[in-house]
């Protein structure tokens, strides 16, 4: 059996999810570990407070199968003392294996595995994403200024660009993904995209909308800030309805241009997703088949 734990914001839970479905598709037998995802009494029990949710509950009819605790233990070994002296002093009866660069095409060979990562590169699932995109459906939002936005971006060229700051901005997270997605960025991205497409309309995503109004102004851009709290969700599917997608260093807009079933859709994505990273042309075009990718510096590679 493979299990594939379940774990951070809903980009990550996406990408641990096709991954799950492409094993499924090869004929494993796989299921989903959501223990990382404590209940209230547990984070605070425990001092384990993710702030996250389990946010693939959210799709319309998701199907999955989750591990039973007795199975997770099995290939990992328990919680607590036990687990731990196992893991140490027996660490051959232990099968858990930790993603620790961007491709890991051992993955597909194994039987009985524990897998921690977030699997990223859309190596992992390229191949079934038209799959994909019937699985993961949304559900039908309540707030009508959505369904009105995607019409008005199915009528237009549409072009979503996702810029994100927030958390980015945080000292703790600076200094591994902030610098990345800069104001050169954008503009390259946008001046590629308007060389195939010269009417592009831009709908721009933002956990910081004051931000984005104040320096992206005129006719091109329109801010879609209609959504918050448990329907931030509903950003992911606009991003999809859209014609074209410009990403940040954010596997949440990754997902938009993933789903957006556009044959000749334009996918621009930074060069890298952190600064640890060091970019290689021909290994990312392998990785990531189609995509374009343009550094902090405003360079199209």
């Amino acid at each position: 059996m493979i299990i594939i734990q379940v774990a951070g914001g809903l980009g990550n839970q996406l990408q641990q999810y096709a991954l799950y479905r492409k094993l499924v598709r090869l004929g494993k037998e796989a299921r989903l570990d959501l223990s990382w995802f404590h209940s209230l009494e547990e984070k605070k029990e425990t001092g384990k407070v993710t702030g996250r949710e389990f946010e693939l509950a959210y799709f319309d009819r998701l199907a999955y199968e989750t591990c039973t605790r007795e199975e997770r233990e099995e290939l990992i070994g328990a919680e607590g003392w036990k687990g731990k002296f196992r893991r140490k002093c027996f660490p051959f009866t232990v099968h858990w294996f930790h993603e620790n660069k961007m491709y890991h095409p051992e993955i597909f060979s194994f039987e009985d595995m524990y897998l921690s990562g977030y699997f990223a590169c859309e190596k992992y699932y390229a191949d079934i994403l038209y799959d994909l995109r019937e699985k993961i459906q949304f559900p039908t939002s309540k707030n009508p200024l959505n369904r009105e936005m995607a019409k008005e971006m199915q009528e237009c060229d549409s072009v979503s660009m996702h810029i994100r700051r927030g958390d980015y901005l945080n000292p703790e997270n600076k200094g591994m993904f902030g610098n990345i997605c800069t104001p050169a960025y954008y503009q390259k991205a946008m001046e590629t995209i308007k060389e195939k497409v010269p009417n592009a309309h831009f709908y721009l995503f933002s956990d910081d909308s004051s931000y984005v109004k104040s320096n992206y102004t005129g006719r091109d851009f329109t801010v879609v800030d209609i959504n918050d709290g448990k329907d931030s969700f509903y950003d992911i599917w606009l991003m999809s309805q859209c014609k074209h997608n410009i990403c940040a260093n954010s596997t949440f807009s990754f997902w938009g241009a993933r789903l957006n079933p556009s044959e000749h859709k334009i996918m621009i994505r930074p060069t890298i997703q952190k600064n640890s990273q060091v970019f290689v042309k021909e290994e990312m075009e392998e990785l990531w088949k189609g995509w374009k990718f343009i550094s902090p510096e405003g360079v199209l590679a």
